[in-house]
C-alpha cells in the first residue's frame, strides 16, 4: 500500500520527516479516512508517518475560556469531556454523531478538518465558535490560522506539504450562550451528512437566569450544501435584537435557506437539500430557546472503551525511527513478531499473518463492524488500522475473549439465545458486547443499541443479538 512506513516518537521528529519527504508524505492518525482512500485507491502516498503516539497530542486543554484539542484527541474523547460537553456542546453532539463508536475511537477532529469535506460533521460546530487551526512545519514554524480561513475548498486546505496541524483552539460559549448541532443523514447512524447545521446564539444577560428570549449575537453555519461550509450570514443578521418567537424563528430559516448552494447526488437533489436546510435551523432554534438541545445527549455515552480511559498505549521510544519489517505485537495474549506485513492492515496481518481468521473482512472501509477488534483495550475497526500501529501494542481478537474452554459470556448468551445466523458478523457483533459490558456492567437496551450502530447483520437478526447481550448482563 505504501513503500515507507514511519512512527513518529514527537512532533520535531514528524516534521524532520515533511521536510524531508515533502508531497510524498502523508500523516496518519487515526487512519479512517487515509485508509479508505489507499483501499480504493484514490490515493497511494509513498510515505506515510504516523503521529498516533506522539506525547500529549490526544490531550484537551482548558485555559483562560479557551479550549485546546491536540491532534489525536478521538471524537470519542471529545465525547466524554464533561467540559467540552458544558461549554462547548454543539463541538461534542456533532462528534457524537460521527460514524460509529469503533470509528469515533480512532477517528480524530483534527483529521475531520484536513479532510475538509463539506459534509464533515465538526466542522460547522468549530466554525460557529470561532476556532483557530495551529500549523506547524521545520522551515515556517508555529502558524495560526482561522478556520474559515484555513478550510478552501472541497477537500482543500492551507496546509503545505510539509506542515501538520498540532493545535485546534476555540472559546468557550460564555453563560448567555447556547448553541447545538443538528444533522440529517439517510440512516440514523454511520451516515454522511445530506445537511448539517450548526448553531450559536448568546442572549440578553437575563439568559444567565434561565430565560432565553432576545437574541443578542448569533452564528449559524451549515455543512453539505456548499463547496466549503456556508454561513447564513443574512439569517444571523436578522436575529440581532430580536425576540426569539415562532414568527422569528420562521423567516430566520427561511434566511438560511437561502444560503444553501447544493448539488444534487447521491444523497438528495439540491431542492430537498434547501427545504431542509430550513427545517432544520429551525428545530436548533427552537430548541435553544426552549432549551431543550441537550435533552437527547446520553448522560453516560457508549464509547466501548472497556475498562480503559479512552486513550491508546503511547510509547514512542519504542516504537520510533525508520520502518523495520519486524512488527512485535501481543494477540490475545501470546508473543508475535510478523515479518513482511508492514504494508498491510491490521485485518489482513491478523488473518494472513498470525492466522486468526475469526476476525472478518465485511466492506473494508469501516462500515459493518466484523473486523472489530481491541487496541490497548479500545474497540476499532481493524481495517482502518495500519499492521504497524499494532508493533508494541496489544491486541484481542475474538478468538481470545475465551478463557480455555470457558465461553466470554456474551458468547455463550448469542448460543443459548440463538442470536447467531449466518454467522459472518457474529464475531464483531461478540466483541462490541463484550466492551460494551466491560464499560457498563448494566447497560439500558438504548445503551446496547448503541454500541452496535457500527455493526451491521446482513439476515437483520438484531432482536436475539439484543437479547443476547441483555442475557450476557443479567449473568444468563
Amino acid at each position: 500500500m505504501w513503500d515507507k512506513f514511519f512512527t513518529a516518537a514527537s512532533i520535531d521528529h514528524a516534521l524532520d520527516l515533511l521536510a524531508q519527504y515533502g508531497g510524498d508524505a502523508r500523516l496518519i492518525n487515526g487512519g479512517t479516512d487515509l485508509m479508505l482512500e489507499i483501499e480504493r485507491k484514490a490515493r497511494t502516498p509513498q510515505v506515510v508517518i504516523d503521529i498516533s503516539r506522539v506525547p500529549s497530542l490526544d490531550e484537551i486543554r482548558f485555559d483562560d475560556g479557551v479550549f485546546h484539542l491536540g491532534a489525536s484527541v478521538t471524537h470519542n474523547q471529545a465525547v466524554g469531556n464533561k467540559m467540552l460537553i458544558e461549554r462547548a456542546y454543539p463541538l461534542a453532539r456533532a462528534c457524537w454523531q460521527i460514524g460509529a463508536p469503533q470509528i469515533r475511537n480512532r477517528g480524530t477532529v483534527a483529521g475531520n478538518l484536513i479532510t475538509a469535506s463539506p459534509a464533515n460533521d465538526t466542522i460547522p460546530p468549530l466554525w460557529a465558535m470561532g476556532a483557530h487551526i495551529t500549523l506547524q512545519s521545520k522551515a515556517r514554524g508555529k502558524r495560526e490560522i482561522a478556520l474559515d480561513e484555513f478550510v478552501r475548498g472541497v477537500r482543500q486546505t492551507a496546509l503545505e506539504p510539509d506542515e501538520m496541524l498540532t493545535k485546534i483552539s476555540f472559546p468557550a460559549l460564555k453563560p448567555n450562550e447556547f448553541g447545538t448541532f443538528i444533522k440529517l443523514g439517510l440512516r440514523r447512524a454511520q451516515a454522511i451528512s445530506v445537511v448539517n447545521a450548526a448553531v450559536v446564539l448568546g442572549f440578553e444577560q437575563s439568559a444567565v437566569s434561565g430565560q432565553r428570549s432576545v437574541v443578542e449575537s448569533a452564528w449559524i453555519t451549515l455543512g453539505s450544501v456548499a463547496p466549503t461550509i456556508a454561513v447564513a450570514t443574512d439569517a444571523q443578521q436578522f436575529l440581532i435584537g430580536k425576540p426569539l418567537d415562532d414568527e422569528t424563528i420562521e423567516q430566520a430559516a427561511r434566511r438560511a435557506m437561502n444560503a444553501a448552494r447544493p448539488i444534487d447526488d447521491i444523497r438528495g437533489p439540491a431542492d430537498y437539500r434547501r427545504e431542509m436546510t430550513r427545517v432544520l435551523v429551525a428545530r436548533a432554534l427552537r430548541q435553544l430557546r426552549d432549551g431543550t438541545e441537550r435533552e437527547d445527549f446520553p448522560a453516560q455515552p457508549v464509547m466501548l472503551w472497556g475498562k480503559t480511559d479512552g486513550k491508546f498505549n503511547s510509547q514512542p521510544s519504542a516504537v520510533s525511527g525508520q520502518r523495520s519489517d519486524e512488527i512485535e505485537t501481543i494477540v490475545n495474549g501470546k508473543r508475535y513478531t510478523v515479518r513482511g506485513a508492514d504494508d498491510k492492515s491490521l485485518l489482513r496481518m491478523l488473518r494472513e499473518d498470525i492466522g486468526l481468521q475469526g476476525t472478518k473482512e465485511g466492506c473494508a472501509e469501516g462500515e459493518c463492524g466484523a473486523c472489530t477488534v481491541f487496541l490497548d483495550g479500545i474497540a476499532v475497526m481493524s481495517c482502518l488500522v495500519p499492521a504497524p500501529r499494532a508493533h508494541h501494542a496489544e491486541i484481542v481478537t475474538v478468538e481470545g475473549l475465551s478463557r480455555g474452554d470457558e465461553l466470554h459470556p456474551v458468547q455463550s448468551a448469542f448460543i443459548e439465545t440463538g442470536a447467531v445466523q449466518c454467522g459472518y458478523c457474529t464475531p464483531g457483533f461478540v466483541m462490541s458486547g463484550a466492551s460494551l459490558l466491560d464499560e457498563k456492567a448494566q447497560p439500558t437496551r438504548e445503551d446496547i443499541q448503541h454500541a452496535f450502530t457500527g455493526n451491521l447483520c446482513r439476515c437483520t437478526g438484531y432482536y436475539k443479538i439484543v437479547e443476547a447481550i441483555e442475557r450476557a448482563a443479567q449473568g444468563g
